[in-house]
C-alpha cells in the first residue's frame, strides 16, 4: 500500500505548504502538486497521479475540496478509484475508504450527490415546462426573421428554386432553410 498525495492551490500566488506538510505528516510517499483552479477539467498533475496509481494504493488529500469541483465530481472520481481498487483518504474530513465507516460515508456522499442531481433535473424540467406554458421557448433565437421567412417563401415558390441559392440570397445556411421548411411542414400538418 503506497500513500499518494495530491495538493492543489488555485493560483500561483497561493502557497501549498500547509497541504504538503499535512500530507508528509500523514506518511505520503509521493505528492503531485497542482496550481490550477478546481473548476478546470484539465488538471495534468491529477491525471498523472491517477495514471501512476495502482490497485492497493491510497490517494490522500488534505481536504476534499482540493480534489473535486462538486459533490457529483467527487463521487464520480471516488467511484473510479473504487473500481480500480484504489483507496481514498481526506485528512481534514477524516474520510478513509480503507475502513468500513469511511466506505459508508462515501456511499452516503454518493446518495446525496445522486439526490442533488435528481432535484436539479426536476427543477430544470419544471422551469422549462412553466416557460413553455407562458409561450417561451429556450435555445438560440432563429435567424429566420419574419422578413427572411417571407423572402424564403417567395424564392422557394419558384420552380427552379434550389435550397443552396435561397440560403445564399438570404445570408443563412442551408441547414437553416431546411429547418425552416421542416417547421413550416410541421405547422401545416397540425
Amino acid at each position: 500500500m503506497t500513500l499518494l498525495g495530491y495538493a492543489r492551490v488555485s493560483t500561483d500566488l497561493q502557497d501549498p505548504s500547509l497541504q504538503l506538510d499535512a500530507l508528509e505528516d500523514a506518511g505520503v510517499e509521493h505528492t503531485w502538486t497542482e496550481r490550477v483552479s478546481g473548476r478546470r477539467d484539465d488538471r495534468p498533475e491529477l491525471a498523472e497521479l491517477l495514471a501512476y496509481a495502482r490497485r492497493g494504493d491510497v490517494l490522500v488529500v488534505w481536504r476534499l475540496d482540493r480534489l473535486g469541483r462538486s459533490v457529483q465530481h467527487l463521487v464520480r472520481l471516488l467511484a473510479e478509484l473504487e473500481e480500480r481498487g484504489i483507496e481514498f483518504r481526506s485528512l481534514t474530513e477524516a474520510l478513509d475508504t480503507t475502513t468500513p465507516g469511511g466506505r459508508l460515508v462515501f456511499h452516503v456522499f454518493a446518495a446525496v450527490a445522486e439526490f442533488t442531481a435528481d432535484l436539479t433535473r426536476a427543477r430544470t424540467r419544471a422551469g422549462l415546462a412553466a416557460a413553455r406554458r407562458r409561450g417561451r421557448r429556450g435555445g438560440r433565437p432563429t435567424v429566420m426573421t419574419p422578413a427572411r421567412a417571407a423572402a424564403a417563401d417567395e424564392l422557394l415558390a419558384r420552380p427552379t428554386a434550389q435550397v443552396a441559392d435561397v440560403a445564399r440570397a438570404l445570408g443563412v445556411s442551408r441547414a437553416t432553410i431546411y429547418r425552416y421548411l421542416e417547421r413550416e411542414r410541421h405547422a401545416v400538418s397540425q
